[in-house]
């Protein structure tokens, strides 16, 4: 049988554009589709304007600690629609760099919805209609509505880039990575926020420890956090928003803001009538090689719901090209994954959290808190946490957890060592750069617990 395309990818995010030029710098014939913007939910409504507004948010500390030093610093108010500006041409530049990479490639675009009609079928919104050997679909997420009354009065992760101006006040709803990050943002940025999680502790599933520190450090920093606690009704008034809590309270907000997680962008797709099979939440169940039940069809990315991640989307990306294309089955990775949370402070984590590493195996932990040298100087409270979780056995770091600013760029590093099975012996060997905060990493001599 001949077909238009030898692949034909749905969805323009990291993963889709770079499976879709590296099959077609390897010869394949290849579109993709993407009925939004190039770059997906990182570089336009994710990771990269979150970040931007991270940086944003830490410059009244930085102004703050600057006075401290000796430097006469005199803030003005906060820009918001030059900022927004400034990050809109910002996201719009990115967006022209993927569509590049995908048209240096000779890769076919269509800027037009995706749908699948069978398993060598696309159907687009334009009306066309087209055949591939193989389809990767790569659709992504999207946020999640509550369902609650009033529920429709609230924005999501999508949308808090876009707003007009900034609210005098906001509740966040959730305790998941995006809940807790904006929270951080939006109080740095002057903005009165409260936060409600039905949870007995905000990012759960990370270490204890760790996300306890967080916990406590936003809320010294501002954030008024109300654990186990949840939304009843909203309720439009005086141009804000009255919501009653499982607290019995009720409280005007200007906005309530939803981060109560994502579901798979596979809604309206057609997989189901192809023989794809989706999990509870819409995920496109994969096997290891991100082959779905019909074998002329792949997934990647967060619609696999699998590690919903902008550098995993990729690397999965990068193994299905490596299967199919190149002849040489590549399983995934998905073991010891650097990350961070650009709370602030910052989380960096890889591996096994201390609860679930006692689970598997005895362990020692070896831990330290302590106020930074630039904090403590600043006058500061702020406190960080560097953490190694060893298993007593075979001595490799199971997990490293820190607590800090910059903690997303020291884990990357701590992560190839932890990746590579370095023990706490190998930690010990290595010489302390004084003074940082990582050095606490090396100089750890004995565990405060073990089990």
């Amino acid at each position: 049988m001949t077909f238009d395309y030898d692949l034909f990818v749905i969805g323009g995010g990291s993963g889709g554009v770079r499976a879709a030029r590296v099959a077609a710098q390897g010869g394949a014939s290849v579109a993709l589709a993407e009925q939004s913007r190039y770059g997906g939910t990182c570089v336009i409504r994710g990771c990269v304007p979150k970040k931007l507004m991270v940086y944003a948010s830490e410059f009244p500390g930085a102004m703050q600690d600057a006075q401290s030093y000796g430097w006469t610093v005199h803030a003005g108010g906060f820009d918001w629609p030059k900022f927004r500006s400034t990050m809109a041409t910002e996201l719009d530049r990115l967006e022209g760099v993927y569509r590049n990479l995908l048209k240096n490639s000779n890769v076919s675009t269509y800027d037009a919805r995706a749908t699948v009609a069978d398993a060598h079928t696309v159907t687009l919104s334009t009306g066309e209609r087209f055949t591939a050997k193989h389809i990767l679909i790569a659709a992504g997420g999207t946020p999640v509505r509550p369902d609650l009354p009033g529920a429709e009065h609230g924005i999501v992760s999508d949308d808090i880039f876009d707003l007009e101006t900034l609210p005098r006040s906001i509740l966040v709803v959730g305790g998941g990575y995006i809940a807790c990050e904006f929270a951080c943002i939006l109080n740095g940025l002057g903005v009165d926020v409260t936060q409600y999680y039905r949870g007995e502790q905000i990012l759960r599933g990370f270490d204890g420890e760790a996300r306890g520190l967080v916990s406590e450090e936003m809320i010294d920093n501002g954030v008024d956090l109300h654990l186990g606690t949840n939304i009843l009704d909203i309720t439009p008034e005086r141009g804000g928003y009255v919501v009653k809590s499982t607290k019995g309270t009720e409280k005007w907000f200007e906005k309530v803001f939803f981060a109560t997680g994502r579901n798979p962008n596979t809604a309206g797709l057609g997989l189901e009538q192809t023989g794809v099979q989706l999990g509870r939440y819409g995920q496109v169940e994969v096997n290891e090689y991100s082959q779905t039940a019909v074998p002329s069809i792949y997934a990647i990315g967060d619609v696999t719901d699998r590690v919903n991640l902008t550098p995993v989307a990729i690397r999965e990306g990068m193994a299905f090209v490596e299967t199919v294309f190149g002849g040489n089955p590549t399983p995934v990775d998905h073991d010891l994954i650097p990350t961070a949370i650009f709370t602030q402070p910052e989380i960096g984590t890889v591996g096994l959290s201390e609860e679930d590493a006692r689970e598997i195996e005895p362990v020692e932990i070896y831990c330290t808190s302590f106020k930074p040298m630039k904090e403590a100087f600043a006058g500061r409270s702020n406190r960080v946490l560097m953490k190694l979780v060893v298993s007593q056995k075979t001595r490799r770091v199971m997990g490293c957890h820190i607590v800090a600013p910059g903690a997303g760029e020291m884990i990357q590093m701590v992560g190839i060592a932890v990746k590579m099975g370095a023990t706490k012996e190998d930690f010990d060997r290595v010489c302390a750069v004084h003074p940082t905060m990582a050095e606490e990493l090396v100089t750890m001599r004995a565990p405060v617990r073990t089990s």
